[in-house]
């Protein structure tokens, strides 16, 4: 337990530290334009990322990952600020994190083993376009100087980690930051700063119960906003968990995870925060920069406070080219370009799942109906692929007997080819069907052995099953009608 503490806060000091910084800076922005979607006051957006990434540094099952405030959470909270008020929002956010952990506590993180590589790689993919995306407003209609900073700052952050001894010794992100900013002060440019982004607070938040009523007509207003942002944020959070496990060639504890963000919601309601959860972009960059602990996260939280609070004539005047340039990075280095190269050598139905996922997630801007159709095409292909491997054979001992030998798995998507394999045109007096090497998994898969022996019965001749395992033996007999005592009233209700 002492060891396990220890490596997740004090087994990188430096690099946490350093990479917690990087972060901080870029989720200054991001937690600004956020809050302008969701249409509230920017210090909601930063008290919330504030909040969240302190708790879930300690209560999360992702070490080195980043929850904030974000925007496929932002963009569910538009129609109830509108309708109803920030005070509503602050109540669904604190509901939210309260299903959440009753999501982790139920254990509903280990659902994620159901979602493919496939669809993880689609997510992923989606994700990268939609970072890279979010940036061409801070490149359209601008001076070149914009431009110019911008690929400065790339130049910064793919060259610096070259120079020998330092360039991996500090996050090339964090070099581009300052670097950038330092020439747009020393030549006085016209640029977009994070100034004009909206006014940041100068207070530090404080304890705040939401002033709703305490009543059903407030759960009613609310649950269905704190259900949605409950799905979306455990979606995000558990891929992108998946994805910082990828990168880091370590594990996570998905429903510690699950309960984790449901703390840090609870609490940034509390705190006059929105609803947020992990954030794939800055979780890169944390990890780039060199960011494996729980430190790393806690420290992305306190100085984005500090440097908005108490910096913030400093942060105000970072060109958003440094930040654009810092977002561009993630988006190219979140992509899987693998997946492109070899799409080829990939079975069809995997590319076709991956494609639908990012086409889907970038047309609708919705990461939950994206993964909902990855994940609903990748079970038809299995389904569709498993039923294939089903199969008959069939010989005739001698001419008063026919033997069948069934082989696979006979389930909703095999149940007509298995009916469709026997031959009731030249039925033998005995019938024997061996089920040795197959599995009935389901109501159709008994429902299709039912509809096999009584048509046999029904051309006169006697049936007799063999080789039945256990587990089949047991929904067939539960949900099984051929071997029912009155056989007769079987075959006539057929």
């Amino acid at each position: 337990m002492l060891h396990t503490l220890h490596k997740d806060w004090l087994g990188n000091v430096r690099g946490d530290l350093l990479s917690g910084l990087v972060v901080a800076l870029a989720l200054i922005p991001e937690a600004i334009a956020f809050s302008i979607i969701a249409g509230v006051d920017p210090k909601v957006g930063l008290y919330a990322s504030f909040s969240i990434a302190v708790v879930i540094a300690v209560t999360g099952g992702r070490p080195g990952m980043i929850s904030a405030a974000t925007g496929a959470m932002a963009l569910l909270m538009v129609s109830l600020v509108k309708d109803h008020g920030l005070q509503y929002l602050l109540a669904a956010t604190v509901l939210t994190g309260i299903l959440q952990i009753l999501a982790g506590y139920l254990h509903l993180g280990s659902l994620m083993r159901f979602v493919s590589r496939s669809v993880v790689t689609g997510f992923v993919n989606a994700l990268a376009i939609l970072i890279f995306l979010a940036q061409l407003p801070e490149l359209t209609n601008v001076s070149w100087h914009v431009y110019a900073l911008t690929a400065l700052g790339l130049g910064i952050i793919y060259g610096f980690p070259l120079i020998p001894k330092i360039g991996r010794n500090i996050p090339s992100p964090l070099v581009c930051i300052i670097a950038v900013t330092a020439l747009s002060l020393i030549t006085d440019l016209d640029v977009r700063t994070v100034s004009d982004l909206g006014e940041l607070p100068d207070t530090l938040p404080i304890f705040l119960w939401p002033e709703v009523p305490l009543d059903f007509e407030t759960l009613k207003i609310i649950f269905p906003y704190s259900l949605s942002l409950c799905v979306v944020g455990l979606l995000e959070s558990l891929m992108t968990a998946t994805i910082v496990d990828d990168f880091t060639d370590t594990e996570s504890d998905k429903n510690k995870e699950c309960r984790g963000q449901g703390f840090s919601n609870v609490v940034a309601g509390f705190f006059g925060g929105m609803a947020g959860c992990a954030m794939i972009g800055q979780s890169v960059i944390n990890v780039k920069s060199g960011g494996r602990g729980r430190l790393s996260t806690f420290v992305a939280g306190l100085f984005l406070i500090i440097m908005v609070v108490f910096l913030s004539d400093l942060i105000s005047v970072i060109p958003m080219a440094a930040l654009v340039a810092v977002m561009i990075m993630v988006s190219i280095g979140t992509f899987s370009w693998d997946s492109i190269r070899n799409i080829k050598d990939h079975p069809p139905s995997s590319s076709i799942v991956m494609i639908a996922t990012v086409v889907v997630v970038v047309l609708t801007h919705n990461l939950a109906i994206g993964v909902l159709i990855g994940v609903l095409l990748a079970a038809l292909f299995f389904a569709n692929k498993v039923g294939r491997f089903m199969l008959v054979r069939s010989h005739k001992p001698d001419t008063n007997s026919q033997y069948y030998e069934v082989v696979g798995q006979v389930f909703f998507a095999s149940s007509d080819a298995f009916v469709r394999s026997f031959d009731f045109r030249e039925v033998n007096e005995m019938v024997t069907i061996d089920l040795n090497h197959a599995h009935f998994w389901d109501l159709t898969a008994v429902a299709a052995l039912d509809k096999v022996v009584m048509k046999f019965r029904r051309e006169g001749a006697e049936v007799i099953l063999v080789g039945m395992n256990e587990a089949s033996r047991t929904i067939v007999d539960r949900l099984g009608v051929h071997d029912k005592e009155d056989v007769s009233d079987i075959l006539d209700a057929h």
